[in-house]
């Protein structure tokens, strides 16, 4: 009788595959309140390590982490109307505490535009203190109605940026760095992810943003994720929290603001983006463990030679965990590694010692090989680079084998049911943009003609990207 395969086939029913994936491999489980999720330390481990790399990215661009309370006065949110108008279906408002109905609800932090616009205004008095550069790792809370692990919870972890700039063009610009140097430097160059950055359209753009700039991912089953966004507020938070500043000729001016952020929901895009029919394939360049040395027996000499490999690729750089659980069987082992997506697989059993080589297993690349130990240290980095490169180039292909240029609505939904679809936007505009959110399909993003991010929404040749999204 044919084995059970671990995992649901990607092909036959692709949200059941994903399930089964981030319970397998160990990322997450639900949490006791519907919505909510328990991320357990593979996948926190995953978290932390894009933490790493985009927090070096925002300091990079001069923002500094601070933080700011959880619970917010209701009276905040009123403040900016359109602000509290896009988010009040997911407010979670806490009325009673100890012990005592409260004279004023707070909300639990959906975003914090309003909490921190309520500090800038203290904080901000002159031009000297502008441009105010802030970010902040925390939790939000969105109270979810369909609920799926890392894509769409209740709570969820993120960072959120938020500025204040003297000038509507150093804000812009602003908005633009991040998008460009923070996060699409990150998703390409990290999680190898060819995305897609573009302008959002006045339905789709952020409450209460002048204009929102994103980058969209292709999953594997051809749907959209939209993996990042950066905003340019305009005036309407400063107007509202009177965060206003002494301008250098002695006017009272208000500022211009940004507000930036990326979410946990990474983590299910590299699941659907990179993961196959055996688990998570994860970039060499996030991996927590980018390679494991797994003793195949017990074996005193064995588990010697297993801990000095080790130890050996640590000091070449590599990110190595070594697997001496000899009292588990060793094919439990081998698949477990394999669902978690680790790069490199390095085995050492008795035969292996006796030749003085080890066998390495590709998890991306795949094949397996007998590799001379001594070799090991040399040979590992330059090949994690090069399943970094064809990640990325994958995940490029895939997109543009799937993405169709149409010139109607009825080609568009077409498209979009396997894929992506390109339609001049001149031709589609605001009301075929509604007729195609009746049935399901959204404008991801606008780009220009030459693939960059378009000045404006009328810019001429802009061509809208539009699929069925997560």
């Amino acid at each position: 009788m044919a084995q059970a395969p671990v995992l649901t086939p990607r092909a036959d029913d692709f949200p059941r595959w994903y399930q089964d994936l981030i319970a397998k491999a160990e990322l997450a489980d639900n949490g006791p309140v519907r919505g909510t999720m328990v991320v357990r330390p593979y996948g926190y481990g995953l978290w932390e390590r894009m933490q790493q790399e985009m927090d070096a990215r925002i300091k990079a661009a001069g923002a500094a982490n601070a933080y700011f309370p959880l619970l917010i006065p209701q009276s905040y949110l009123a403040k900016e109307a359109e602000h509290v108008e896009g988010f009040a279906p997911e407010l979670a408002v806490v009325t009673h505490a100890g012990g005592k109905e409260l004279e004023e609800p707070v909300v639990v932090r959906p975003t914090s535009e309003t909490i921190v616009n309520e500090y800038f205004s203290k904080w901000v008095q002159s031009y000297r203190d502008l441009p105010l550069l802030i970010n902040q790792w925390a939790n939000v809370v969105r109270w979810e109605l369909r609920p799926r692990l890392f894509l769409r919870t209740t709570e969820f972890l993120w960072q959120e940026g938020h500025t204040a700039h003297a000038t509507f063009e150093d804000a812009r610009d602003y908005a633009a760095r991040i998008h460009r140097e923070v996060y699409a430097d990150f998703l390409r160059e990290v999680l190898a992810m060819d995305v897609v950055p573009g302008r959002k359209t006045a339905r789709e753009r952020f409450a209460g943003a002048l204009n929102t700039l994103t980058l969209e991912g292709m999953m594997g089953d051809g749907k959209a994720l939209q993996l990042a966004t950066s905003h340019e507020l305009g005036q309407n938070f400063a107007r509202a929290f009177d965060t206003r500043y002494l301008s250098a000729d002695g006017r009272q001016e208000y500022v211009w603001q940004t507000s930036w952020g990326s979410t946990t929901r990474m983590i299910g895009a590299l699941v659907m983006m990179h993961g196959d029919d055996h688990g998570l394939r994860l970039p060499p360049r996030l991996a927590p463990v980018q390679a494991v040395v797994v003793a195949v027996k017990g074996d005193d000499a064995v588990l010697a030679e297993a801990r000095r490999t080790g130890e050996r690729l640590r000091a070449a750089g590599v990110r190595v965990h070594v697997d001496d659980r000899t009292d588990l069987p060793f094919g439990r082992r081998a698949v477990d590694w394999e669902l978690k997506g680790v790069p490199v697989r390095v085995e050492i059993g008795p035969r292996d010692l006796a030749d003085g080589t080890a066998v390495l297993v590709r998890r991306i690349r795949g094949g397996r090989r007998p590799v001379p130990l001594e070799a090991l240290p040399a040979l590992l980095p330059g090949m994690l680079e090069d399943d970094q490169a064809l990640l990325l180039e994958e995940s490029r292909r895939h997109r543009t084998d799937r993405t169709a240029e149409v010139t109607t609505i009825e080609e568009a939904v077409a498209a979009a049911g396997a894929g992506w679809a390109r339609i001049p936007w001149d031709g589609l505009g605001p009301e075929g943009e509604a007729r195609l959110a009746e049935q399901g399909v959204t404008v991801r993003c606008l780009v220009a003609a030459d693939g960059s991010v378009p000045a404006s929404e009328d810019q001429p040749g802009n061509v809208a990207v539009v699929a069925r999204a997560y």
